[in-house]
């Protein structure tokens, strides 16, 4: 009788080990820094590469809630994460009806606000930049809006975001530094072209513009590698540290966790990351001390995103 052969493993299966059998890395949360809330999948248009799939029909993470947000907010307080900056991402931000009361919920307790927008038609209705000013007037210093900006000509960011989208994005940032209101910037490194390049082409564009934004400060100008899960990336396992020379510290799941709130849902859930909204192995549960837990580096974006390109979503 023939002993039995195991099946080959695949990649990015198991949460223990490889698929040729290594420990797969983990990350503990070590230094909780950002927490994210997406305020809800719909967004006012629909980009070739959205990692999260936004659209104006895409609702499958609904709009969260104001009440929702200050329950976290307790959260922190009470688990003493120490935690200093809150994020909110979506979809558009600021299509979330109760967008300006969340930003001022965090900012009245101390938090630095990070809202990351298009600043396009959302951000211009007379409501939300009235909103905007008050929230400047009362927390200028604490209060950043990151702006999509995937390059620096109208060519290659049109081509991602839709015809005209570059110039309404810039009409946005205009109000923006008319008003004083801090801004960054996230483009996309998949146009050919080297990261020095990137940022010389992005500081001319800020200096004929006349923003207030620093193209060489990658903590200003964050340019994000593409996410292709068809992409083949090799896994991370626990001897990568040391031969990438790099701490499982710096991986982005070491300092922050996303709120989201599923469509059907009766309560927000908690997510280990903010670029895997929909893979239910990186669901923590509900509250902020399930999702204390350590996280395995279990899916493409976890190896290319954040381990090999080193990139973070927070400030």
């Amino acid at each position: 009788m023939k002993d039995s052969v195991e099946a080959p493993r695949g990649k990015f299966v198991d949460p223990q080990v490889t698929a040729d059998g290594a420990p797969r890395a983990r990350v503990a949360l070590s230094d909780p820094q950002t927490l994210w809330f997406n305020t809800g999948t719909l967004c006012n248009i629909e980009c070739a590469n959205c990692y999260i799939e936004s659209s104006p029909d895409n609702d499958r993470l609904v709009y969260i809630t104001t009440p929702e947000v200050e329950d976290y907010l307790d959260q922190l307080e009470q688990r003493k994460w120490g935690v200093h900056e809150i994020g909110f991402t979506g979809g558009e931000p600021f299509m979330n009806p109760q967008m300006m009361d969340m930003a001022r919920a965090a900012l009245a307790r101390g938090y630095h606000v990070l809202i990351l927008t298009n600043a396009m038609l959302p951000m211009m209705r007379p409501r939300v930049r009235e909103g905007l000013q008050a929230l400047h007037r009362d927390y200028a210093d604490k209060l950043t809006l990151r702006i999509s900006v995937d390059h620096w000509t109208a060519k290659h960011h049109d081509t991602e975001r839709g015809k005209g989208s570059f110039e309404r994005t810039l009409q946005g940032m205009r109000w923006l530094q008319a008003q004083g209101i801090r801004m960054a910037v996230a483009g996309r490194t998949v146009w050919g072209e080297s990261e020095p390049d990137a940022r010389a082409g992005y500081d001319a564009l800020f200096r004929a513009e006349g923003f207030d934004i620093d193209a060489h400060d990658p903590a200003t100008t964050v340019l994000f590698p593409e996410m292709d899960e068809n992409v083949p990336v090799p896994e991370i396992t626990t001897a990568c540290w040391g031969i990438l020379n790099k701490s499982p510290d710096s991986v982005m799941c070491a300092s922050s966790r996303m709120v989201v709130k599923r469509k059907g849902a009766s309560t927000p859930s908690v997510l280990a990351c903010t670029l895997l909204a929909y893979d239910a192995r990186f669901e923590l549960g509900t509250t902020l001390q399930e999702a204390e837990q350590d996280v395995a580096l279990n899916h493409p974006h976890c190896a290319k995103f954040c381990v090999l390109g080193g990139a973070s979503c927070s400030a």
